[in-house]
C-alpha cells in the first residue's frame, strides 16, 4: 500500500466513514421490536424507520458522486457527515419531547439518509483515487471490512444502548458522524482531480457512456451481484432479530450478540478476501464473487429447512461468509472500471444499488409470515443462485481492471 507519511492517519480517518455509515440501520436492527412496543407501530411500519432511510440514501448518492467528481471528495464527503449526525440528533430528540414521535422519526431518518448518500462510496471512491497499486484490493477489503466491523458491534452496541431507553440510539449518530466529517476535512489529503473545473458536462457523459459501452455487461452484473448480497444479508438480519424473539425467546442485548455473529463472519471475510485477492490474479476476482454468491445459495436454502438455532446458525455463518466473498471483489471491479475523473459517479451508482438492496430486504422479508419459510427462502435461494451464474458467466475482469494492476497480477 502507499507508504507515504500519514498514510496510517488518512486511511483510519477514511475506515471510519464505512463504519459509522453502516450504523445508519444496523444499529437499529436489535431494538426494532422495543420501537414497535412503544410507539404501537405494525411490523410493515417499524420496517418503514430503515427504509426512510435507506431510499433517500440510494437516491442521493449519484449525485453525491456526480458532484465529487467536480468539487472534489471531500467537498461533499465531510458536509454529508455532518447531515447524517444531524437527522440521527432529529431521531432522537423527537422521540423525548413528542408524545407521538413517528413522523418525526421518519422524517430524521430521511435526513440522515440524504448525508448517508455522500459518505462510503465516496470513501471507496477517494481510497482509489490515492492507491493505484495492487494494494488497491486489499485496501479495498480493509474499508469493506470496517463497514463489516459496523455490522457487527452495532447490534450488539444497539441493543446496549436500547437498554438505556428505546430512542437513545439515535442520538449515536451525531456524536460520530459530527468529529469524523472534521477528522475527514483537516486530515485527509485529497489528490487533485480530472475533472475539478475542467471538464464540461458533455464531455463527463460521454467519457462515462464509453465506460457502459465497453464494459457495461461486466459493471452490471458486478453492480447486481452486491445489490443481491446485501438485500439478502439484510433481509435475514431483520427476519432473525423477529423469530429470535417469538420463537427462542431471545431479546435485547442477546439477540444483539447473536445477530452479530454472521455479520462478524462477514467481516472476518471481507478482510481475509481483500487481502487474498491481492496476491492472486484478476479472475480470481470473478471467482471470488461466484463463490460467495454460492456459498448465499446454500446458506438460504439450509434455512429453509433448519428449526435448530445451532443449524440456524450455522447456515447464518455461511451466510456471513458469502457476502463477505462477494464485495470486495465486486469493490474492487467497480472503483477500478474508471479513471479518478469518472470514479466518482460510478463508485456512487453501486453504492445507490446496495442502498436499494438494504432498503428492499428488511419489508420484502416480512412478507415470511404471510408466503411461508420454506418458499420465501427458497426463492431467495434461487435470486441468489441466479446472480451467482450471471457474475460466473458475463463477468470480464481484464476488462474492468487498469493496465497497472493487470500486469502487477
Amino acid at each position: 500500500m502507499n507508504s507515504k507519511p500519514g498514510f496510517k492517519l488518512w486511511f483510519a480517518v477514511l475506515n471510519a466513514v464505512p463504519f459509522i455509515m453502516v450504523l445508519g440501520n444496523s444499529l437499529l436492527i436489535p431494538i426494532l421490536p422495543a420501537v414497535k412496543s412503544a410507539m404501537n407501530l405494525s411490523l410493515f411500519q417499524v420496517g418503514l424507520i430503515i427504509t426512510a432511510f435507506s431510499i433517500p440514501a440510494g437516491l442521493t448518492i449519484p449525485f453525491a458522486g456526480f458532484a465529487s467528481d467536480h468539487l472534489g471528495r471531500k467537498t461533499i464527503m465531510a458536509p454529508a457527515l455532518i447531515i447524517y449526525g444531524i437527522g440521527g440528533l432529529i431521531s432522537g430528540v423527537s422521540s423525548i419531547l413528542l408524545a407521538q414521535p413517528y413522523n418525526m422519526i421518519i422524517l430524521g431518518r430521511i435526513i440522515q439518509g440524504i448525508g448517508a448518500g455522500g459518505t462510503y462510496q465516496l470513501a471507496m471512491a477517494l481510497t482509489g483515487d490515492l492507491i493505484q497499486s495492487k494494494e488497491r484490493t486489499k485496501a479495498l477489503g480493509i474499508l469493506e471490512a470496517s463497514n463489516g466491523l459496523g455490522k457487527v458491534i452495532s447490534p450488539i452496541a444497539g441493543a446496549a444502548l436500547g437498554l438505556i431507553a428505546w430512542f437513545v440510539p439515535f442520538f449515536a449518530y451525531g456524536i460520530l458522524a459530527i468529529p469524523t466529517a472534521l477528522a475527514v476535512w483537516f486530515l485527509v489529503k485529497e489528490p487533485p482531480l480530472k475533472n475539478k473545473g475542467r471538464q464540461s458536462l458533455t464531455q463527463y457523459w460521454g467519457q462515462l457512456k464509453n465506460i457502459f459501452k465497453e464494459k457495461g455487461l461486466s459493471l452490471i452484473v458486478s453492480f447486481l451481484s452486491g445489490m443481491t448480497a446485501l438485500f439478502i444479508l439484510f433481509g435475514v438480519l431483520s427476519w432473525l432479530s423477529d423469530i429470535l424473539e417469538k420463537e427462542y425467546g431471545i431479546k435485547g442485548f442477546y439477540a444483539g450478540l447473536l445477530i452479530a455473529i454472521p455479520v462478524s463472519t462477514m467481516a472476518l471475510t471481507s478482510y481475509f478476501s481483500g487481502s487474498l485477492f491481492q496476491q492472486v490474479k484478476a479472475k480470481f476476482l470473478k471467482i471470488g464473487i461466484t463463490a460467495g454468491l454460492s456459498s448465499i445459495t446454500l446458506s438460504l436454502a439450509a434455512i429453509s429447512f433448519v428449526n435448530n438455532i445451532y443449524a440456524l446458525f450455522t447456515a447464518l455463518i455461511f451466510l456471513g461468509s458469502g457476502v463477505g466473498m462477494v464485495l470486495p471483489g465486486t469493490n474492487t471491479l467497480i472503483t477500478s472500471a474508471a479513471s479518478s475523473g469518472e470514479r466518482g459517479l460510478i463508485t456512487c451508482l453501486y453504492g445507490s444499488l446496495r442502498f436499494f438492496g438494504v432498503a428492499g430486504g428488511p419489508p420484502v422479508f416480512g412478507f415470511i409470515s404471510t408466503i411461508g419459510k420454506i418458499p420465501f427462502f427458497t426463492a431467495a435461494a434461487a435470486a441468489a443462485a441466479a446472480a451467482a451464474i450471471l457474475s460466473f458467466l458475463f463477468i470480464r475482469a481484464e476488462k474492468m481492471l487498469p493496465p497497472q494492476l493487470l500486469q502487477e497480477r
